[in-house]
């Protein structure tokens, strides 16, 4: 059965590689791409989407800019993970394809609203784009089919040791989420660090021998060398768990649990408190992932990219 999803992304190296995760997936439609500041600026990732869609020759997605800035706090990016441009390793031309001229949030309310509530929403980055478009409109939240969110932690953080970046850059946007009602799946470090990109599955990929391959491959051979340093088998592949579990989500194991995320304080700011052992007595509010069969992933990540 073909599943209709939005792709809300801040592309990034690792929105990259789910993007084309996604485009290789002829069981996903892909009905639009929202951008959103996050890994870089807004100009940057709203460009990247487009540059991606193009080498996947996937010009017809329409994408939309949407929010340049969190709600309440100023803007973080991690240039340091991805460069300069979001896309360290490669350099893809200036896209051609058009940039559409609604904003990202009124094409999310607009494409949803006039749904029949089958649409999924895929989260790659912060939540911003998300949150403006529920508290513009909250009856989309009825509209969402599912949520399916790289975000958050159930152990340490990435950017803070309390918080995940993807969270830490607009907490108060995951607050709306995580409050919304709507049916959340998220998927954290805890989660992705157990998807490594080792030498051996990035050549795996390279050896397709494909144009989206060898840029594929490129970007994988300079992302993450952070954790490598710090002494990890390779750099975990965070954003494309995201299109993997609505691909195959047997690949993935998690429960339902309350989730809460800190906004108070600037120790813990964007940490996702998660009652794994139900100490507190508020209901189950996300499906938290806890385990992925890696080998499963790549072996999936592999084929499909074979595709393009």
């Amino acid at each position: 059965m073909t599943q209709s999803i939005i792709i809300d992304c801040d592309p990034g190296v690792d929105d990259a590689i789910a993007l084309l995760l996604a485009f290789a997936s002829p069981d996903l439609k892909v009905l639009g791409i929202t951008t959103v500041a996050g890994n870089v600026p807004l100009t940057l990732t709203q460009a990247n989407a487009r540059r991606i869609c193009e080498l996947a020759g996937q010009t017809t997605v329409p994408v939309y800019a949407g929010c340049p800035r969190p709600i309440m706090r100023s803007l973080t990016t991690a240039e340091d993970i991805h460069g300069k441009t979001g896309l360290e390793g490669v350099e893809l031309p200036e896209p051609t394809m058009p940039l559409q001229p609604q904003h990202g949030v009124d094409f999310l309310i607009e494409t949803l609203m006039n749904s029949a509530g089958d649409i999924i929403l895929a989260t790659l980055g912060p939540l911003t784009n998300i949150a403006i478009a529920l508290i513009k409109e909250p009856r989309i939240a009825a509209k969402i089919s599912k949520l399916v969110l790289m975000g958050g932690s159930t152990t340490e953080g990435n950017v803070t040791p309390s918080a995940e970046f993807n969270i830490y850059v607009d907490p108060h946007a995951a607050h709306v989420v995580f409050t919304s009602g709507i049916q959340i799946t998220m998927i954290g470090l805890n989660v992705t660090h157990q998807v490594l990109t080792t030498a051996a599955r990035r050549e795996r990929i390279r050896a397709i021998a494909t144009p989206v391959s060898q840029v594929a491959a490129d970007l994988l051979s300079r992302y993450g060398t952070q954790e490598v340093e710090r002494g990890m088998a390779g750099s975990p592949l965070h954003d494309p768990c995201v299109i993997a579990y609505l691909l195959q989500p047997d690949l993935f194991t998690g429960h339902p649990v309350f989730v809460e995320v800190e906004t108070g304080s600037e120790l813990t700011m964007g940490r996702t408190v998660v009652d794994a052992w139900r100490r507190g007595d508020r209901p189950p509010n996300a499906n938290v992932i806890q385990t992925v069969d890696a080998n499963g992933f790549y072996d999936l990540l592999t084929t499909r990219l074979a595709r393009l």
